[in-house]
Order: C-alpha cells, then structure tokens, then sequence
C-alpha cells in the first residue's frame, strides 16, 4: 500500500474565519466604508495580514463575506402561512437593510442614501471577481425563499403557474429598489403592503381591467 499523499499548506482555520468576520463587522458599523481599513480588521481580529489579505484580497471582498454572515443570521422560516412568513422574512432584510443604510451616517436621521450597499454594488460593476461574488451570494441566499414559494404553490397557496423566482424578485426587487433609487423609507407597514399586492397577482386574485369587462 502506498503512503496517502499529504495535502499542501496548512488547513484553513474557521476560528480565524470568525474573528475576523467578527472584527469587521465592528469596524464597519464603527467607522463606515470609508473608514473601514484591512489593517484594522487584522488587528482586531487578532491574525496576521498575510492571513486576512490571503483569505479576502480587497475591503469589498471581505464586506461581501460579511453580508453573506449577516444575511445567514436571517431565518428563512416555513409555518405554512406563506403571507405571514414572507412577512417576518422581509421585514427582517428590511431590517438589516436599513441597519446597512445608517453605517457612516454620523448620527444624520436625514440621510437617505443606500451607504454600504451602494458602495457593494459599485464595486461589483467595476471589479468582475467582486460581482460573481455578489451573485454567488445572492445565488446561494435566496434557495430558501424560492423553495418556501415553492412549496407555498405545491399546497395552493399560489396559483398553480406562479412562478417562484419572479414573485421573489418582486418582493426583494422592491426593497432595493428604495434602498438604491428612490431612498424611500423600508418598514415594517411598506413591507406589509408589498406582501399583499405581490401576492394578490400570485395567488390569482387580482382586480379585473376595466376595459377587459365591458362586453
């Protein structure tokens, strides 16, 4: 028998993974994007900066890491009432989107722009790595909220031809849509009536056209 072949390099150490995620996490809701330096996370992550730059390259890097911890935070619960757990999903993204939105404020209650995640985006659209990164996550993210849809329309709770990724994209387009564009506020109420208009179409009750009734 011969001798199993040794892997190189050391294993990756999830214990390191957390502190610095951790200390990231700290920094940015401490100091903003601006603010947010890769040598500050090393050092209050307590590791190395060979290690922390071999793990994620670039602050934007390491951000996408960090939302996909956050967004992992996020239960994706499945009661069988679609409407109220879609509910309790997006206002807990409204949530933390919001939370997103106030990091570099500096205590401004009237600042409306989309902070962090504005900065995110833009780095996905100018650095290719960062986007598929971006994708990666969302990709990954949303199999629970499709499979909860899915499953919503498996016990007629929507319409037979519902479909699962356009519905979703209503519900989350929407609230990145305030985040990004409009700078509209995301609550709990908004939340609320999004819920119910995307599902009055998706479960088939919708309000005839006038012009499609007169005879």
């Amino acid at each position: 028998m011969t001798a199993p072949v040794a892997r190189r390099g050391r294993p990756r150490s999830e214990d390191a993974d957390g502190r610095i995620l951790e200390a990231a996490r700290e920094l940015l809701f401490e100091c903003g994007y601006d603010g947010f330096a890769m040598d500050e996370v090393a050092a209050r992550g307590r590791v190395a900066k060979t290690t922390l730059y071999r793990r994620w390259p670039t602050k934007d890097h390491l951000l996408v890491a960090l939302v996909a911890r956050m967004q992992d935070e996020v239960p994706v619960a499945d009661t069988g009432h679609l409407r109220q757990d879609l509910v309790d999903y997006l206002t807990a993204v409204a949530d933390g989107l919001n939370r997103m939105r106030a990091v570099g404020r500096r205590g401004n209650p009237e600042d409306r722009s989309a902070g962090v995640v504005a900065e995110l985006v833009a780095a996905a659209g100018r650095h290719p790595d960062v986007g598929e990164a971006v994708r990666a996550l969302f990709a990954r993210r949303n199999i629970l909220p499709l499979a909860l849809l899915d499953r919503a329309r498996e016990r007629g709770e929507l319409r037979p031809g519902a479909d699962s990724e356009a519905v979703f994209d209503q519900l989350a387009g929407a609230l990145y849509y305030r985040l990004l564009v409009t700078g509209a506020p995301i609550g709990a109420e908004y939340v609320e009536r999004l819920v119910d208009q995307v599902l009055a179409g998706a479960a088939g009750h919708t309000t005839p056209h006038p012009e499609r009734t007169r005879s």
